[in-house]
C-alpha cells in the first residue's frame, strides 16, 4: 500500500506525460508516453506497480539523511539534496523537453545554439515541449564526502500488470513488456532479476552519475542509449527551454508572485502540447476521503477545467496557445450530436472515456477502487459554454482572427446555450445523483451569452447579438428570482432548494451582481459561517444531503476557498480575502504545489490539481487590483 503523504510529491513534465517524484527519491508515478496513458511506475497506487528509487543506502525508514529540495529556478525540473553523516549528493529530475543527440548541443551555462550547431528546436520558448522525446531523465552529484547510493528501477507496465524481461545493452538496460518497450541507459553495474534492475553506486565530490529511461512504441525503431555526457546535455536543454518559457511568458509582478509563477508553471506543465488539451490533474484515483469510494481519473481535458486554466494563464503566463486550444475544442467537439457540448474529451480529442476500475491495485492508503476512464464524460453539464465563451473573451486579443472553425464552434456554443438553459444537468461537481436546475448552471449560460454577445462583431455574429442579450436578460432575471432562498438567506445550490454551495460565489467574479451587493454579501456570510472547516478552508457543499448520490464525505475544496477570497476582494473586504488566501495557500507544499482537497490538515485528491492553481491565480490577481 503506497503511505506516502501526497504533499511530499513533485511534479514533472514534458507537456506530453507526467510524473512524481517523492521526496525519498523514489519516482512513484510515470505515465508513458501520454498524460492518460498506463502507468509504468505506479507505486502512487499500489506497491507492487513499479517504481524508480535512488537514495541513500539504508536510509528507508532512518533519521540520518537529511533532505532539502526544490525546483530549479522558473522550471520544473527539480534537485533534491541528500547529506548522511558521510557526505552529500544532489539528485535532479526531469522528463527532457528535448534530445540535444537530435537537435544540437547545450554549453556548460545552459545556452542553447552554441556556434556550428543546430540550436533545439525548443528554443522557441513559444513551443515548449513540441519535441519531447519521452525520456525521464535522472543525474547524481557528490558535492561533499562520499554516498553510498542504492539504485532500484522496477518498471512496470499496464499500471503493474506487466513484469518486464530486462536484458542487457552495451551502457543500457533493454525493457520489454506488452505494447511498448524501455530502455535504461547507465554505465552503473546493474544487478538484474524478475522484472527488476538493481545497483549500488558510491558518489564522491564532483562525480556525477546520469541516468535516461526512454519509451517508444513496440512498432517503432529501437532507441539508443544515451551517452553520459548526453543525459547531462539533455537535462541543460530541458532546463533552458523550460528557462526560456518563464522569461517569455511570466510576467505577473503583484503579491504572492512565487506562487502565481509557479502555478502558471504547473498549469503549463499540465497542458498537452501536440493538441492544445489541458488536462485536470496529473494523476488517477487519489481519494477525496482517504478509504473512500470518491475516486477518479483527471488525466483527461475538461472543457471548464482547461477554460479556467486559459483564463488563468492569462493572468499567470501571458499564454500565446489560445488559438490552438480552441482549434483543439472546436475539432474535439465537431462530431457532438444535437448542437450539445460533452463536458470533457481524451487529450487527443477522444470522445469515449468509458470509466473501469482497477482490481488489482490496492490504491493510495488503501482507497479503492481505482479508476481509469470517468463515467462523467456521458454527463449534460450546462455550465461549459459559459466557461469557453468567458475564456474566450478574456483572451480575445490573443484570439486576433479566429479561425472560421473557432468562429462556428463559438458561435454554436452561445446558441446552444440560449436551447437549452432551461433544463436540469448535473452541474459542476457532476452530481451522480438526479439531474437539477443547478444555480451555477444556470449562471454559467448566463455568462455565455453575455460574453457571446460582446464578442459579437469578433464572431461576425451581429445578427445573433440582440438575441443572445435578451436570453442572458432571462436568464439573469431567473437566477435572482429562483436562486435566492429566504430560508438560507443566501444563493443555493440549485432552484427551489436552501442548501448551500460554494459556487454561489461566482455570482460578483463573473459579474451578474457586483461584490457590494447585499445579496452577495449574505451569500459569503452564509458559506463563511456555514460551509466551512475548523480552519477557515470552504466545502463545495455539504455531503449528507445526499444530493450526489455517493456514499462517504470529502475534504474542504481549495479552489472553492479561493473563490471566497476572489469574492471576498471583489467585496472591497480585502482583509478577509488576505486571510482566506494565507489559510489555503498555506497546504501548498515546499515545492508550491497543491492538490484538489484539505482533509485532517494533509493534501488529498488528485495532485497536483489544476483548478487548485487557478484559484489561487485569480485570488491573488483579485486581491492586487482590488482597492486597498
Amino acid at each position: 500500500m503506497s503511505q506516502q503523504p501526497i504533499a511530499d510529491y513533485a511534479l514533472l513534465s514534458d507537456r506530453h506525460s507526467a510524473a512524481l517524484v517523492g521526496r525519498d527519491g523514489s519516482v512513484d508515478w510515470l505515465a508513458f508516453p501520454r498524460f492518460d496513458s498506463p502507468s509504468v511506475l505506479g507505486r502512487l497506487l499500489d506497491a507492487e506497480a513499479g517504481a524508480w528509487t535512488i537514495r541513500p543506502a539504508g536510509s528507508a525508514g532512518t533519521t540520518d539523511v537529511e533532505t532539502h529540495r526544490g525546483y530549479v529556478p522558473d522550471t520544473l525540473v527539480l534537485r533534491t539534496v541528500f547529506t548522511t553523516p558521510t557526505g552529500s549528493v544532489e539528485l535532479t529530475d526531469a522528463l527532457a523537453i528535448t534530445d540535444p543527440r537530435t537537435a544540437g548541443t547545450v554549453d556548460a551555462a545552459g545556452t542553447t545554439g552554441t556556434a556550428g550547431t543546430t540550436a533545439p528546436p525548443d528554443e522557441d520558448p513559444h513551443r515548449l515541449g513540441e519535441h519531447a522525446p519521452h525520456t525521464l531523465l535522472r543525474q547524481v552529484r557528490g558535492i561533499s564526502g562520499d554516498v553510498e547510493l542504492e539504485i532500484v528501477v522496477r518498471p512496470r507496465p499496464e499500471y503493474g500488470l506487466i513484469v518486464p524481461l530486462l536484458t542487457r545493452a552495451d551502457g543500457a538496460v533493454r525493457c520489454a513488456g506488452g505494447a511498448s518497450r524501455m530502455l535504461l541507459s547507465s554505465t552503473v553495474d546493474w544487478e538484474l532479476s524478475d522484472g527488476e534492475a538493481r545497483a549500488t553506486v558510491r558518489v564522491t565530490a564532483g562525480q556525477t552519475v546520469g541516468f535516461a529511461l526512454q519509451h517508444t512504441r513496440l512498432a517503432d525503431p529501437p532507441p539508443r542509449p544515451y551517452a553520459p555526457d548526453q543525459i547531462d546535455a539533455a537535462l541543460r536543454a530541458t532546463i533552458a527551454a523550460w528557462r526560456g518559457w518563464s522569461a517569455a511568458h511570466q510576467a505577473y509582478d503583484g503579491p504572492w508572485r512565487d506562487l502565481v509563477l509557479q502555478s502558471g508553471r504547473v498549469l503549463q506543465g499540465l497542458s498537452y502540447r501536440p493538441t492544445g488539451a489541458i488536462i485536470a490533474a496529473a494523476t488517477t484515483s487519489l481519494p477525496e476521503q482517504v478509504g473512500g469510494e470518491r475516486n477518479w481519473d483527471y488525466r483527461y481535458a475538461w472543457v471548464r477545467d482547461a477554460s479556467f486554466t486559459m483564463d488563468a494563464l492569462w493572468v499567470a503566463a501571458c499564454p500565446d496557445e489560445a488559438d490552438e486550444f480552441f482549434e483543439f475544442m472546436a475539432a474535439a467537439a465537431a462530431h457532438d450530436s444535437g448542437g450539445s457540448l460533452q463536458i470533457m474529451y481524451g487529450v487527443g480529442g477522444e470522445h469515449d472515456l468509458t470509466e473501469r476500475t482497477l482490481p488489482h491495485l490496492s490504491g493510495w492508503r488503501g482507497s479503492r477502487p481505482v479508476r481509469v476512464g470517468n463515467a462523467a464524460w456521458t454527463q449534460p453539464q450546462l455550465d461549459v459554454y459559459g466557461e469557453l465563451l468567458a475564456s474566450a473573451y478574456r483572451l480575445r486579443d490573443q484570439l486576433k482572427e479566429p479561425t472560421p472553425a473557432t468562429r462556428e464552434f463559438l458561435v454554436g456554443l452561445a446558441d446552444t446555450a440560449a436551447a437549452l438553459w432551461k433544463q436540469p444537468d448535473n452541474g459542476i461537481w457532476e452530481i451522480r445523483g438526479a439531474p437539477r436546475h443547478f444555480l451555477f448552471s444556470k449562471l454559467m449560460c448566463w455568462v455565455a451569452l453575455d460574453r457571446a454577445a460582446a464578442l459579437a462583431p469578433l464572431l461576425r455574429a451581429g445578427d445573433r447579438g440582440a438575441r443572445w442579450r435578451t436570453v442572458a436578460a432571462e436568464i439573469r432575471a431567473a437566477i435572482l428570482d429562483q436562486g435566492w432562498s429566504s430560508e438560507a438567506g443566501a444563493f443555493t445550490q440549485s432552484f427551489g432548494s436552501a442548501d448551500l454551495d460554494a459556487s454561489a460565489l461566482m455570482i460578483p467574479i463573473v459579474g451578474l451582481l457586483p461584490g457590494t451587493d447585499p445579496r452577495v454579501l449574505a451569500t459569503i456570510d452564509a458559506i463563511t459561517d456555514r460551509l466551512t472547516d475548523d480552519d477557515g478552508l470552504v466545502y463545495r457543499y455539504r455531503t449528507a444531503t445526499g444530493v450526489d448520490g455517493l456514499a462517504g464525505e470529502e475534504g474542504a475544496f481549495l479552489l472553492c476557498t479561493y473563490w471566497l477570497a476572489q469574492a471576498q476582494a471583489e467585496a472591497g473586504r480585502v482583509t478577509q480575502a488576505r486571510d482566506t488566501f494565507h489559510r489555503a495557500s498555506r497546504y501548498a507544499n515546499d515545492l508550491g504545489l497543491l492538490a484538489e482537497e484539505v482533509a485532517d490538515g494533509e493534501l488529498i485528491g488528485n495532485f497536483p490539481q489544476a483548478f487548485s492553481h487557478i484559484g489561487l491565480i485569480n485570488a491573488a490577481w483579485a486581491i492586487q487590483r482590488a482597492p486597498s
